[in-house]
């Protein structure tokens, strides 16, 4: 498959850096989301007016640098939705990268570039971004494992900033195995040997996803419980998944108006109307609204250390259904995304950890499986991701 089939390397010359050859990740190929530094080359940010409005980065991202250093190399950067803001991969600015998985789908965003040429096997993992769900969605549309990671665990310096309450860095890989030994590299620490004991079965989340992506997932979900041990089913959200939607929304868009209104003050960047348009609803927030939020958030927190104490995971659709087709107009996208974002909202509400497993197919494109686990247990769902591949 051709880059130009694929659509999802920023333009320009291809960002190439040889890594350590001596480190634990020697051999292996990685991509680097167009929000994350890489001395020497242009950090676009899916829009040509953020690109123009900052320099060119002298030191690498903390989380690049750490990848060269292991061994691993960089063969591209990729293309993004503006930002960081959007879900779905597609930008008028720059296209919409592949969906290998699914051509005839969006791949997701806004890590997009990142997952097609993931999925395409250009690479061997790619790096992403994940605040409302900007990993997880992408892996999810195209078949991939995709980790976001807790909250707070990987240092976010040299990445565009969007939330800095929601804000995460994470990858993508086809393989298990090696999706598995970039979480060593990054952790610093060998993947857990323990597996958890128990699997807690989210049904409201069940119940929200479309009854075929529920039918798909589930010999996925009694293989789970079958690596697992114990099974028991629960309702994640009693106030309501899309509750929680609001809340997480809320937070993440005060913050995100708050990061990005120097830049549009001073250079008032062209963007793409979605996006525009949620960073003015974003103006309408008010102090109670936030409150509100917050507490929400806490509740939500309270929650996940209730179902997850130690030794227990929990699983849920990552999606709601597979990827949408491509070219539906903005008004007819506007409801899958707010449903898109019940699932999604999770993980920048409560800052758990959370590992897409890819496998099941609706009408052939692929939807993802979530695990999720208490804040700090990374290492514990990369080993269930790869048992489970």
């Amino acid at each position: 498959m051709t880059d130009d089939e694929l659509n999802a390397f920023v333009p320009g010359p291809r960002c190439r850096i040889a890594g350590n050859g001596a480190g634990p990740l020697a051999g292996l190929s990685f991509a680097v989301k167009d929000l994350i530094d890489v001395a020497g080359w242009p950090t676009g940010g899916g829009n040509p007016d953020w690109e123009r409005a900052h320099a060119v980065p002298s030191a690498h991202a903390w989380v690049v640098e750490r990848l060269l250093s292991s061994g691993a190399s960089i063969m591209g950067k990729t293309a993004t939705d503006e930002v960081s803001l959007g879900i779905l991969g597609e930008n008028p600015f720059t296209g919409t990268p592949m969906n290998p998985a699914a051509p005839d789908r969006v791949p997701g965003g806004s890590s997009s570039g990142s997952a097609s040429v993931a999925a395409a096997a250009v690479c061997d993992f790619a790096l992403g971004t994940d605040t409302g769900g900007s990993v997880r969605v992408p892996s999810s549309f195209c078949g991939l494992y995709g980790i976001r990671p807790t909250h707070g665990r990987l240092d976010f310096g040299g990445i565009c900033v969007q939330a800095p309450s929601s804000d995460t860095v994470g990858w993508m890989a086809r393989d298990a195995a090696v999706f598995a030994r970039v979480g060593e590299a990054l952790f610093g620490e060998p993947t857990a040997t323990a597996l958890p004991h128990t699997l807690v079965v989210a049904t409201d989340a069940f119940g929200f996803a479309d009854p075929a992506v529920a039918t798909a997932l589930t010999p996925f979900v009694e293989r789970l419980a079958g690596i697992i041990g114990t099974r028991r089913d629960e309702t994640l959200a009693p106030q309501g998944l899309s509750v929680w939607k609001d809340a997480q929304r809320t937070l993440q868009s005060s913050e995100s108006l708050r990061t990005f209104s120097p830049w549009l003050d001073r250079f008032n960047p062209r963007m793409q109307y979605s996006v525009a348009r949620n960073l003015a609803l974003a103006g309408l927030i008010t102090d109670a609204d936030r409150t509100r939020a917050a507490l929400m958030r806490e509740e939500a927190r309270a929650r996940l250390r209730l179902l997850l104490p130690p030794g227990t995971i929990l699983c849920l659709p990552t999606t709601p259904f597979p990827a949408p087709l491509l070219g539906q107009s903005i008004s007819a996208l506007a409801f899958p995304r707010e449903r898109i974002t019940c699932l999604a909202c999770l993980g920048g509400l409560t800052g758990s950890p959370q590992v897409n497993l890819p496998g099941a197919l609706v009408d052939g494109a692929p939807v993802g499986l979530s695990i999720v686990g208490g804040r700090g247990t990374d290492s514990a769902l990369l080993a269930v991701a790869r048992a489970f591949g």
